[in-house]
């Protein structure tokens, strides 16, 4: 039930009539099943406006990893993948209101619904406030339910006007405030990983990647790590074994058409046991998954490199946060260097992580930070400031030693502009001028990484190809690597005329005589392909000229029936 101070509040605002009925249980009455709507928060992103910043874009790679790379940068966005898992766990009539405008929002509220969820995270905090203050401007008998990262802010629920805070694992929340059954087993939804994707303004070919969420949560419990501490530095599993990941990646490959898989898992390999039974499967069943996952450096070891290639594995995200590996058990005995080597010589693409003005640093030795995890060699880098979240060790430690910042406004806090607490070392924008000498220090040496995932395929292909012999993964894995570097091949002559040093466009002309000697002569299909792709690139420079580089997206909306008793 509704606390008593919500409702006074909101009568003390005229926001809402004393004969509304704010019961979670006021469905029931009716005999009807709840109606809920579930949200992200509204845009523009990417701006600054009344209620964001520029540097908070909704682009994860355009945002914190590819950034500097201009159009050679990663495009794409990815939904509220927890909103959909809600909606297909709960038996309801439910709507999602995905990327909607206030203006979208505004006219979705006024349809009556039972129950609002609006999911945010911790710099979109304004416009979290705003759209709960729409709701009771609007639909003053709706309930108003905060959840994501964003409702581990301490007092959230005095901050922004709600009548509860779902923390932790949503389904479960949602499903016992309900009054369902929390120990119902989860469906997985049937969801594409990202609605847009392009490189120089070409969009790829082919259905996106599916999206596949095995668990939640990590035990390893970095300090800084949002998700490790939301779920309490526990991993709570949806798909326990190998053969229920084999199965859901059957059907929803099946139902998409498509054979690779995002895999949304903090720690994918982590479950050792779970992964290798999920590869032979794939053997026995000769159904040849490729995955993009993340997964620390010991959990790869533990794996093993070659298992990798095995299993399809086409990227992985490490942690390698800083050249002091043991400052992380995570990375302690970890050739970092080595490690990536023999990734991308297997044809597995790298993306990296590394943290900026931790505690340790100073003017005088983040640069040589810096250089070691640029001399990594990753096809990506994410650099983002040493950030803790609410929730999170670090902030707890951060608060309990007078450093978090005093009214350093919630918006800021996404890790790639300003610290949010007190460094000695980098009072200012010094944070900012390091993390932007990073990525382009990145750039400028390891060229874009587009150019570097050409290479890696390269890489991977040329080793497969050399083997004397291959059983039938080997050879699967083969035929995939050669239509990526083909596919890869058709944006090297836009790498080379674009390229942010000569260094990069010798690489570039190089490597596209390299897989044409490996692949054959380029067909009639290839050339025209190569020239959509040029034509493409000169129209997305116009627009760049013209409108700039943000890409907003589109609006979706996603209905979900209940089910009839």
């Amino acid at each position: 039930m509704i606390g008593k101070t919500s409702i006074i509040r909101a009568m003390q605002k005229n926001e809402i009539s004393s004969d509304s009925s704010l019961s979670p249980h006021r469905w029931k009455a009716s005999g009807r099943a709840p109606r809920i709507l579930l949200c992200g928060v509204f845009g523009p992103y990417g701006v600054d406006d009344p209620y964001g910043r520029k540097e908070n874009n909704m682009e994860l790679y355009h945002n914190q990893v590819t950034r500097v790379q201009g159009p050679a940068s990663l495009r794409f966005h990815h939904r509220s993948f927890g909103l959909y898992f809600i909606a297909s766990n709960i038996n309801a009539d439910t709507t999602i209101l995905d990327f909607p405008s206030r203006k979208r929002f505004i006219r979705e509220i006024r349809k009556d619904y039972d129950i609002v969820g609006i999911s945010f995270i911790t710099p979109n905090f304004i416009k979290a406030r705003e759209m709960a203050r729409l709701v009771r401007l609007h639909a003053p008998g709706s309930i108003i339910v905060l959840g994501g990262h964003g409702s581990a802010i301490e007092g959230v629920e005095d901050l922004i006007e709600c009548d509860h805070v779902a923390r932790g694992e949503g389904i479960r929340w949602m499903r016992n405030f309900l009054g369902q059954d929390a120990s119902a087993p989860i469906a997985h939804p049937i969801l594409p990983c990202s609605e847009y994707e392009s490189i120089f303004g070409v969009p790829i070919p082919g259905p996106t990647p599916n999206v596949l969420v095995p668990g939640l949560g990590c035990v390893n419990a970095c300090n800084f790590c949002c998700t490790t501490h939301f779920f309490e530095k526990a991993y709570i599993s949806f798909l326990r074994t190998g053969e229920e990941v084999f199965r859901e990646c059957c059907r929803i490959a099946d139902a998409r058409g498509t054979q690779v898989f995002s895999v949304m898992d903090e720690n994918f390999l982590k479950d050792c046991g779970r992964a290798r039974d999920l590869l032979a499967l794939m053997e026995k069943h000769q159904r040849w998954f490729s995955f993009y996952i993340s997964s620390s450096a010991e959990a790869i070891a533990a794996f093993g490199i070659d298992n990798l290639i095995r299993l399809g594995v086409n990227m992985v995200w490490i942690g390698f946060e800083s050249k002091s590996a043991g400052e992380y058990a995570k990375n302690a005995g970890i050739n970092a260097a080595e490690l990536v080597r023999e990734l991308r010589d297997r044809g597995v693409s790298v993306l990296g992580s590394a943290i900026m003005c931790m505690e340790h640093h100073t003017p005088e030795n983040i640069g040589e930070d810096i250089d070691f995890v640029v001399g990594l060699g990753t096809d990506m880098m994410q650099f983002m400031l040493y950030t803790g979240m609410p929730v999170t060790g670090l902030y707890e430690d951060h608060k309990k030693r007078g450093l978090i910042r005093q009214n350093f406004p919630y918006e800021e806090w996404h890790g790639q502009n300003e610290l949010n607490w007190n460094h000695p070392a980098f009072p200012g924008d010094e944070a900012k001028r390091w993390l932007d000498y990073a990525f382009r220090r990145d750039f400028e040496v390891n060229s874009s990484s587009i150019y570097r995932m050409a290479e890696t395929a390269v890489r991977g292909y040329k080793r497969l190809a050399a083997m004397e012999s291959r059983d039938a993964c080997l050879e699967a894995r083969l035929q995939q690597l050669a239509k990526r570097v083909r596919l890869y091949s058709h944006l090297l002559p836009l790498i080379a005329r674009r390229a942010v040093n000569d260094m990069e466009r010798q690489r570039a002309e190089a490597l596209d005589a390299e897989q044409i000697r490996l692949l054959g002569p380029l067909s009639l299909g290839d050339r025209l392909t190569r020239m959509s792709a040029k034509l493409l690139a000169a129209r997305w420079d116009i627009r760049l000229r013209l409108f700039g580089d943000r890409i907003q997206p589109e609006t979706i909306v996603t209905h979900y029936r209940a089910r009839q008793s």
